[in-house]
């Protein structure tokens, strides 16, 4: 009997899918050399200095900011971690720990399913209840993360909104580009905070095309705040929804860890809010916060969604008893604030090139990927300092940096170490000391 198309068939020297074309004996000549082309890949990498290293550390309960570190020859040595993005800790919190605790007892490991499908649980009910709260929302729908978060619901709106025309700042997260890019729909990227170019463009596209426009609150490589108000007035002029990721301000800014828009006392003007449970709340998982009506249409339409097995149980569990918690301990959003503003300070006093916008973020700009990879790998081996080199694509070529974020726990020892360290080791590499401009 002959193959027939699509089956494989053995030749020679190889076996053969045979597709939907004619049939043909292949060599191993004819072959692609699948091994090489990886090598060649992760050899470029290697070549430009951009390739990442996982390091292997250990979190320690009650210990945060201090971690074990094992190295590759299978030794351990204790650091301090200052790259993190459990900003305030909570992942350590005895408040978080116990809820996760009494969930976990109660309902066992996994939810069990999709939440359309037994994975539905009265923690993850609870938690977006909480959430809800927090953003002034009539609901909140949970994601496994915000990246997810971003990329179904970005994805999913011109299935919505048929027409939609979607405007996105050229430095929003690769998770809402991801989302903007697959929807299918129209898109305009407008030059980073610049209000201006966004207008341009609102004013050419036809006024009776549904609009949204997409933004973030915190940029988190340089740590500049976006332009909330000036960019609500402009969807507001023109009719436009509007979609604010607050990743990297959820439980840090505002009186009850809204975010930035809460701290500005915009909330009630926005209409699809992004945010993570996995930085500054220290759990798991993503959501957006809206109205109920955009909320169901979301959760029936989104694959990411529909077709995602729902977060554990106890993970839900520990991240609304952290939400809960932030809601009324402004004096860790003070301290956290007031260690970021230090560390910012003593740095600029070493002349070190640092970009200061205000905010929690912390970037010292290397400029050249290898320098970047060598400070990291030197402050982690020689001092137990670790942060993590940022390099392309993540950040333009040329401005690779390494990225500091301090806590309200990284106390003045561990302040003083990394001070001493950045000036020895600057100095070691003979890297310019010239502040940058805000």
């Amino acid at each position: 009997m002959l193959p027939r198309a699509g089956d494989g068939y053995i030749s020679g020297n190889a076996l053969v899918r045979t597709g939907f074309g004619p049939f043909r004996h292949m060599g191993k000549e004819d072959l692609v050399d699948y091994n090489a082309t990886l090598d060649a890949a992760i050899g470029k990498l290697h070549a430009e200095g951009r390739y990442r290293t996982f390091i292997d550390i250990e979190r320690k309960k009650g210990q945060f900011p201090h971690a074990i570190w094992r190295r590759p020859d299978g030794t351990e040595a204790p650091i301090t971690v200052w790259c993190g993005n459990d900003y305030l800790g909570m992942g350590q919190h005895p408040a978080v720990l116990q809820a996760m605790h009494e969930a976990l007892d109660a309902t066992g490991a996994g939810s069990g399913g999709t939440r359309n499908i037994s994975g539905t649980t009265v923690y993850h009910k609870r938690l977006e209840a909480e959430l809800a709260d927090l953003h002034g929302k009539e609901a909140a729908l949970l994601f496994t993360s915000a990246y997810i978060a971003n990329d179904a619901t970005l994805s999913t709106l011109p299935q919505l909104f048929p027409g939609l025309i979607i405007y996105s700042d050229v430095l929003n997260h690769a998770s809402m580009i991801e989302g903007i890019r697959r929807n299918g729909g129209a898109k305009r990227i407008f030059r980073h905070n610049d209000v201006a170019h966004l207008r341009d463009l609102l004013a050419a596209d036809d006024p009776a095309a549904p609009k949204l426009i997409a933004f973030e609150s915190v940029y988190s490589m340089d740590g500049d705040f976006g332009p909330i108000a000036e960019i609500l007035a402009l969807a507001e002029e023109f009719g436009a929804l509007t979609y604010l990721d607050e990743v990297h301000a959820v439980g840090m800014y505002g009186p009850r860890g809204a975010g930035v828009a809460e701290r500005d006392g915009l909330m009630d003007r926005i209409d699809i809010i992004n945010g993570t449970l996995g930085k500054a709340f220290g759990v798991q998982g993503g959501y957006i916060a809206t109205t109920a009506k955009m909320a169901d249409a979301i959760r029936s339409y989104a694959p990411g969604f529909i077709f995602t097995t729902s977060l554990p149980p106890a993970i839900a569990a520990g991240a609304a008893a952290s939400v809960a918690h932030l809601k009324t301990d402004q004096a860790i959003r003070l301290r956290h604030q007031t260690q970021a503003s230090i560390l910012k300070t003593r740095l600029k006093g070493l002349g070190l090139p640092l970009i200061d916008h205000g905010s929690h973020i912390v970037p010292v700009i290397v400029g050249d990927p290898k320098h970047t990879k060598k400070l990291s790998d030197m402050l982690l081996a020689d001092h137990g300092i670790y942060v993590q080199p940022i390099n392309f694509p993540t950040v333009p070529r040329g401005t690779e940096r390494l990225r500091f974020t301090p806590s309200p726990v990284h106390g003045p020892n561990e302040m003083d170490k990394l001070i001493f360290a950045m000036d020895r080791l600057w100095s070691h590499c003979a890297l310019n000391r010239a502040e940058m401009a805000s």
